[in-house]
């Protein structure tokens, strides 16, 4: 097909993610993707971009890596699908050994499931059913922060944070305790919030979510490891599960393997996806000893919770190889050596104009940009800002592709990114920013 046959088709039939459908069928011009590789994506006309968010976070080893093509393929030449039920395989049970060996520790058992947002549902029916089990049916409530985003299933959407998520469903959700979030600043308003709520409702709490480290859909805004350690310290002092969100800040983006691991704490629950399969679908959520010995007793106390393609030999061989090349090729390393290097870079931006603030941790850069009539990246409402889109298309003229959150425009490239090439990238990330905002 030409380009202009994918687009008319792409405008005809597809209902986009996102995306203010009616603009984008009257005016919307996308990067129409032919084919991609390592740090770079190609369009139709032969244009290459360097992948800035890296697939939507998930392509942190690069697009197309030989070892992960490879295990797809062997894997669907053999055994590409099986129920799960009542059957076991190769591959499943190596990647939950991996996935063991590799956690924080104290987290034992795997559960698998499609994808991220699935990883967070599956550990909400684990908490809430665990403590009835265990014979406080009272503990079913929620706690979040300020500004949370845990994914797009109801249940996920409850726990967010970020309101024009969350405000659509309103009548529908469950009613979550949010409490502000250290990314605001005031780590002492922050922790006097928190331990408030879990001394007098802990009671009534079944457990806490967090994104550790950065809370990335509201616009990569981070925190230091000293709160995690808190809350660790409070949710085992009032008996309240912590379940931590890795399934952006895993696999070696915040420059350790877990944020988690900043801290040095192991949560009672984890949730994983993304870059856990890199190119398929896939996820998990792993529990403590805990948590699993509650759904003992019979088959009516079981988790009786699934979906069709959990634990799928394709997925788990491609999850398994991502854990290889993270280990093997030294990915967490590699990365954690980058992290100045970006840090350095997102700081040179500060003083552009147009700029409110500048932040970084790991291999993540993000900056706040001033809207026409002084609006703040640091509004709620700050995701339908459309700066960030000025310096996205910009970017798109200098070969970058980048995916703004409102006001805030951000680097998430993939971890494989030499430092020739991440130089590169905070240049013309600083021009595109340039341009726009003058």
């Amino acid at each position: 097909m030409s380009r202009s046959q994918v687009i008319a088709l792409d405008k005809k039939y597809i209902w986009r993610p996102y995306t203010d459908m009616e603009a984008y069928i009257a005016e919307g011009d996308p990067l129409v993707i032919d084919r991609a590789e390592g740090i770079f994506i190609y369009d139709a006309n032969g244009g290459r971009y360097l992948d800035a968010c890296s697939a939507w976070w998930t392509a942190s080893l690069g697009h197309q890596h030989p070892r992960l093509v490879r295990a797809l393929v062997e894997q669907a030449a053999r055994l590409s699908h099986v129920a799960f039920a009542g059957v076991a395989h190769e591959q499943a049970s190596s990647l939950a050994e991996a996935l063991v060996k590799v956690a924080p520790e104290g987290l034992t058992r795997v559960f698998f499931t499609d994808n991220g947002s699935t990883s967070i549902e599956v550990a909400i029916k684990m908490a809430i059913q665990m403590w009835r089990q265990l014979g406080h049916p009272e503990k079913h409530r929620f706690v979040t922060l300020d500004g949370a985003f845990h994914g797009e299933t109801i249940g996920a959407t409850s726990l967010g944070g970020v309101d024009v998520f969350r405000k659509p469903f309103g009548d529908v959700v469950f009613d979550c305790i949010v409490v502000p979030s250290p990314a605001d600043g005031g780590y002492e308003r922050a922790f006097s919030a928190l331990a408030k709520v879990l001394r007098e409702d802990a009671d009534a709490i079944a457990g806490v979510f967090i994104e550790p480290l950065v809370q990335g859909a509201a616009g990569m805004r981070t925190y230091a490891p000293e709160y995690l350690r808190e809350l660790r310290s409070m949710c085992t002092r009032h008996d309240v599960l912590l379940i931590a969100d890795e399934v952006f800040t895993g696999y070696g983006r915040t420059g350790t393997m877990w944020a988690c691991d900043q801290a040095g704490i192991a949560p009672d629950l984890m949730c994983l996806g993304k870059t856990f399969a890199s190119i398929l679908p896939m996820g998990a959520t792993l529990a403590s000893d805990r948590v699993f010995s509650a759904f003992g007793g019979g088959r009516d106390r079981a988790l009786l919770y699934g979906h069709t393609f959990c634990g799928n030999p394709l997925g788990a061989r491609v999850a398994l190889e991502v854990l290889k090349i993270i280990d093997e090729e030294r990915i967490v390393s590699r990365a954690a050596a980058l992290a100045p290097v970006m840090a350095k870079g997102i700081l040179a931006i500060a003083a552009t104009k147009g700029v409110l603030a500048t932040r970084s941790l790991g291999m993540i850069g993000a900056v706040d940009l001033r809207e026409d009539g002084g609006i703040s990246g640091d509004e709620r409402e700050s995701y339908l800002k459309t700066a960030g889109w000025k310096v996205a298309g910009e970017a798109r003229k200098r070969g970058v592709y980048l995916r703004p959150l409102g006001s805030t425009v951000y680097l998430c490239p993939p971890l494989v990114i030499s430092e020739p090439e991440l130089l590169w990238l905070l240049g013309e990330f600083g021009a595109a920013i340039d341009a726009a905002m003058a």
